[in-house]
């Protein structure tokens, strides 16, 4: 098998991966030459090899739910497009993208709807990610900009995570910063929540929701009195500090009051201030807790604004540091996939538009920003918007108040989505179906957080008649009449002519490709790992090294930020303040991630973690079925009961779907208001309330297929992928015939032999149905206070082509007569390490977590699971250990 060198799908570190595969299978290793990761994967990026499966995808043209041929389905997205545009002008038409297209993918995109189309309605789920920070950056340094990269991380002596679970988002430059603490690197995580990454942290400042401003303007009115302000560089570089001195005056700005206002102990706050001030190499990390806000680009800015008082930007190990989400929301980001900006960091001015128009030849190129993701998906509920492209991602699961998404997409009279995968919940609405290549099968280019581009290689031949989004989106535009300016033979004309865009009249952008404009098809091919801006020497580490920024006067704003409370403040009837985020193996919809069992078994079901006094309060005990209601909905979810959580604050993961958890879902939940500049929506804080479930009756299923939920049935229904099966959890809370209609539902279709365990009165069922000596099915039913089986050992069963009579014995009670197969939580996804066997090697004297890896091997791979195998060592390990 060839090796190929490409780049992970997943988050924004964008590591480097060595991938061999043999028609659809496949073998990953992470890249030693690559320098975001020096040869590390996460368990995500480990187990790739798990999600490049054919099932579910699609492989053909859809219109109306029938296969056709792609002639047919370009005619008629030309023509419907055309004709909306013809009738309703240019503005009631829209596309949404996603940091899961390459950057050539999104350069075409943006070039057919800003510059042919002639409207800007092409935004980007990076909205709901990283716009904040963008805009943040455009304030304070004249672009955006990240002026930092992956070494600054290593030579810090201080990172303050803002906002940023990093052991568990981030878990590869997680690992870099571990190592950093072996020479003295001090670790501050700002977050209300204890997550891995605080356990791991020398201070954890667990701040009430939305005071994050307050915080960080405190710091800086400290940074003033102790005289920790690098005048000089301010005076050189900075315009706009007297302003911000007299904005800071108006509040007290006394540790004391900071403190109270942020909820945290003075001590805490005092201790976060003073290693502020007393460390120049400080690298300030912020995410998604800063930026997914009504207040994120505040907050973005209240952060920058200390780096610039401080001049601790442009120098290693000094800056503020914006870390991204997804593999390419940086080269959305640079191409224009945001509905406020151009193409190559240019925006809509009259110069920019004109230089725009100049380069694309474009007849009609779009005059102002056009409508952002939460704007657009309302556009489309009221029918301003009445024909909507939907590319490489599922809004009707990730946007906030995604019920009213869902009822907008219904609405809509032309959908199309183009995506690898046949079925996901905003495919359910699409009037035409594009197949597009996935990961493994595509071929480009991405960005990662420090600016980096790298290649992703196909791997793997195209399935069926899928092909490359940047393909699909300019055949359309042919079709539309544009063949002219979209007629490139390859993703390597697409890059050249992206990087010919950003060298183009460029007296000052930063953003620069110009040496990269003639690559030959073969250097394209070989193009290795490069930082832009990139000269004729190379790449560029880091920016604004001089001092100079590109504004008008060369010099970076400082801009006032107020400190505001929260966008929506709870109350009597919604007492609790609802935060979403990420869990450790899953990512995005799980449309991926959801098809492999290692990923799943850390996190199998959604949850939601409350703190033990607020759960005392509802009656609400350790995994029990807990419902979460919003003013917008209502989610069922396991109670996870822990006083990581702040008192009043609860918070639940966002990945589930219909076809996972149809009842756990978040984001419908999430209200979801705007930060006014960015127009990113609040995920972090929506008034909620929680109570018990209280199911009457529950079981399991397993199939070697996936099941939907049987209709007409009050359920709550969740699904996870296992080793050669599917298992589903369930509750219900009917009587004996909701039981009865769901075993039959269950059971139908159902062939070989069944062996079956009932216990009628006491409302115990137990059926197992075995073909060919293969186990086809098992169900387990019991009322609530009955116990059910761990379903490790039934979900073993499924890989085996032979059942013994052991086997056979053990079915009906849930597992085999003599030694038990190793159950427990797992806790190291890319080791496939349980707890049992951490607890086992601990007792057997392993006492650091080196000991336990090399015990279990748990550990040795990502690390990602390093800080819960810290909290299960004696308490004779150091806290911190690494």
């Amino acid at each position: 098998m060839v090796e190929t060198r490409t780049t992970c799908p997943y988050c924004g570190v964008g590591c480097g991966i060595t991938a061999r595969a043999e028609g659809r299978a496949l073998t990953v290793q992470g890249d030693a030459d690559h320098p975001a990761n020096l040869g590390r994967l996460c368990s995500k990026g480990t187990a790739l090899a798990d999600t490049v499966g054919l099932e579910g995808r699609l492989l053909a043209p859809e219109i109306g739910g029938r296969e056709t041929s792609w002639a047919e389905a370009t005619r008629l997205v030309a023509r419907r497009f055309s004709e909306t545009i013809a009738r309703h002008g240019p503005d009631s038409v829209a596309f949404y993208v996603s940091g899961q297209l390459l950057t050539e993918d999104y350069y075409v995109a943006n070039k057919l709807m800003k510059g042919f189309i002639g409207a800007a309605n092409i935004d980007t789920n990076s909205r709901l990610c990283m716009a904040s920070a963008v805009a943040a950056h455009k304030a304070a340094f004249g672009a955006d900009l990240v002026p930092g990269c992956y070494e600054d991380l290593d030579l810090a002596d201080l990172v303050v995570f803002s906002g940023h679970n990093a052991a568990w988002t981030h878990p590869v430059l997680f690992r870099r910063m571990e190592a950093a603490r072996d020479r003295g690197q001090r670790h501050v995580v700002i977050d209300p929540r204890r997550t891995d990454t605080a356990e791991m942290a020398d201070l954890h400042l667990p701040l009430a929701p939305q005071s994050d401003v307050r915080l960080w303007n405190g710091l800086l009115a400290h940074l003033m009195d102790c005289g920790a302000v690098d005048q000089a560089y301010v005076a050189t570089h900075v315009s706009g500090y007297g302003a911000v001195v007299e904005s800071l005056a108006r509040d007290d700005q006394s540790p004391a009051a900071v403190a109270a206002d942020c909820g945290l102990t003075l001590a805490d706050l005092r201790a976060f201030y003073d290693l502020f001030a007393a460390t120049p190499r400080t690298v300030s990390l912020f995410s998604m807790g800063a930026n997914q806000s009504a207040q994120g680009v505040a907050k973005g800015l209240a952060i920058l604004n200390v780096h610039l008082a401080t001049g601790r930007i442009g120098k290693p190990g000094a800056c503020p540091f914006s870390i991204t989400g997804q593999p390419n929301a940086m080269g959305g980001r640079e191409t224009g996939g945001l509905a406020n900006t151009l193409a190559a960091h240019m925006d809509f001015t009259e110069v920019d538009c004109a230089r725009v128009e100049r380069f694309w030849s474009a007849p009609n190129l779009a005059r102002k920003p056009g409508l952002k993701a939460v704007e657009m998906f309302e556009a489309v509920g009221d029918g301003r918007i009445k024909a909507l492209w939907v590319m490489a991602t599922n809004p009707a699961v990730s946007m906030p108040r995604a019920h009213a998404v869902r009822k907008a997409l219904a609405g809509c009279p032309f959908v199309v989505v183009s995506d690898c995968m046949a079925y996901t919940d905003t495919a359910a609405f699409a009037h035409v179906k594009l197949p597009a290549l996935a990961w493994g099968e595509k071929d480009g280019t991405v960005t990662n957080s420090e600016r980096r581009i790298s290649r992703q290689r196909a791997v793997m031949a195209p399935p069926g008649q899928a092909r490359p989004d940047w393909k699909i989106i300019a055949e359309v535009a042919a079709a539309m009449g544009h063949g002219e300016a979209f007629n490139w033979r390859s993703n390597a004309q697409v890059f050249r002519e992206w990087a010919r865009m950003t060298a183009y009249e460029n007296s000052g952008r930063t953003l620069d490709l110009g040496p990269l404009v003639g690559l030959t098809p073969e250097a394209y091919d070989a193009l290795a790992p490069v930082q832009w801006p990139v000269t004729p020497a190379g790449g560029t580490a880091r920016l604004f090294t001089d001092g100079r920024f590109p504004t008008a006067d060369g010099r970076a704003r400082m801009v006032p930020t107020l400190a505001l409370g929260p966008a929506e403040a709870t109350d009597g009837a919604f007492p609790l303040a609802l935060n979403t985020g990420r869990v450790r193996d899953h990512w995005h919809t799980l449309t991926r991630t959801g098809l492999s069992a290692s990923l799943s078994r850390h996190a199998p079901e959604p949850y939601v973690d409350v703190h033990p006094a607020d759960a005392l309060e509802q009656g609400i005990a350790d995994g029990m079925l807990t419902r979460v209601r919003t003013a917008h909905g209502e989610a069922v979810a396991l109670a996870r009961i822990t006083d990581a959580q702040r008192p009043g604050c609860i918070f639940m993961p966002m990945h589930w779907s219909a076809a996972y958890a149809p009842q756990g879902m978040a984001n419908p939940l999430v209200s979801g208001p705007v930060d006014p500049i960015s127009g990113q929506p609040e995920f972090k804080h929506t008034p909620a309330r929680i109570q018990a479930y209280r199911e009457t009756w529950r079981g399991f299923f397993l199939s070697r297929a996936a099941v939907a939920p049987p209709e007409g049935l009050d359920l709550v229904w969740r699904r996870a992928t296992q080793d050669g099966c599917q298992l589903h959890e369930f509750a219900g809370r009917g009587d004996a015939d909701q039981r009865d209609a769901l075993r039959k539902a269950l059971s139908r279709g159902l062939k070989g032999q069944a062996l079956l365990l009932e216990d009628a009165q006491g409302g115990r069922l137990r059926e197992a149905f075995v073909q060919d000596d293969r186990l086809a099915s098992v169900l387990f039913m019991t009322v609530e206070t009955g116990r059910l089986p761990p379903r490790d050992w039934l979900s073993a069963l499924f890989a085996k082509d032979q059942l013994s009579e052991t086997d056979r014995a053990g079915l009906l009670i849930g597992f085999a007569p003599g030694a038990p197969v190793e159950t427990g939580p797992l806790v190291c996804a890319c080791r496939s390490v349980r707890r049992p066997r951490i607890e086992a090697a601990i007792a057997q004297g392993a006492a650091s977590l080196d000991a336990v890896g090399a015990a279990t091997g748990a550990g040795t791979q990502c690390g990602s699971c390093r800080p819960e195998i810290t909290r299960m060592l004696p308490a004779s390990e150091t806290r911190h250990a690494a």
